[in-house]
């Protein structure tokens, strides 16, 4: 169904009946690559300018391969997060330049290191603890082409910690915090800037914070301005939205 619609498409360019331009506009809404288990999305790029990431978790090491094959056939920059590393070992057989994170359970195949960013993007977490989704968070925005800065245990408990990295802080373009227990840093990296500053509650702490949903009300609730707040544990989300932000973009007249 894809391979008629695009010649479809591009006789039309051909024959003059419609412009290059709108041919580009109809591409976005062409048919996604149907596997059976899964409709690819392989036109995202067009719309959002980045492709599909793939959720691994639920999914098999052979029906993300399958995937990760239709994607690589355009794209560069294809992640796949909450991977196992068996779903990583099956990727490695076919694309051996396949990388794994352990910590953020990341892949990442067919890199490339075009920036697409205006300027840094800055990664804050609380705690060690905190590490996996801010890992995953740094490593899809250096997926998705921005600058990272890695800041991390600098949470509310020692905030002198925090206080000796005002300089790297303010220098950012856009500021993920990530935080589990109580999740106030947020709020206190939000009073300290004149920047965009994207929350990651964590299910990290002790049974009072059911799993995350103490700090996810806490930044919900913050009284510093410029605080945007995702979902419990979505370092991914919450990079997707940073790079969103910093994004460099051409002017449309």
């Amino acid at each position: 169904m894809e391979e008629k619609a695009l010649r479809k498409l591009l006789a039309e360019i051909k024959t003059g009946k419609i412009t290059i331009d709108q041919g580009i506009e109809e591409l976005k809404e062409l048919p996604f690559k149907d596997l059976g288990f899964a409709k690819v999305d392989t036109h995202r790029e067009l719309r959002q300018n980045q492709p599909e990431v793939i959720f691994c978790q639920g999914k098999t090491p052979e029906q993300i391969t399958e995937i990760v094959k239709v994607l690589a056939r355009n794209s560069k920059n294809i992640l796949g997060t909450r991977a196992n590393p068996e779903a990583y070992q099956a990727i490695a057989q076919v694309f051996p330049d396949a990388e794994y994170n352990s910590l953020a359970k990341t892949v990442v195949v067919n890199r490339c290191s075009e920036s697409n960013g205006l300027g840094t993007i800055l990664v804050i977490s609380a705690g060690t603890a905190d590490l996996p989704v801010a890992e995953e968070a740094a490593i899809t925005a250096e997926v998705f082409g921005h600058q990272v800065d890695r800041l991390y245990d600098v949470g509310v408990a020692g905030i002198h910690r925090l206080f000796a990295h005002l300089d790297r802080i303010r220098k950012a373009n856009v500021i993920i915090v990530v935080a589990g227990m109580e999740g106030a840093l947020a709020s206190v990296v939000g009073g300290l800037v004149d920047r965009p500053v994207v929350a990651v509650p964590t299910s990290v702490g002790y049974g009072a914070s059911f799993n995350g949903l103490a700090a996810l009300l806490t930044m919900l609730n913050s009284c510093a301005a410029g605080v945007g707040v995702v979902n419990i544990d979505n370092g991914f989300g919450a990079a997707r939205l940073a790079a969103v932000i910093n994004q460099k973009r051409e002017i449309q007249e």
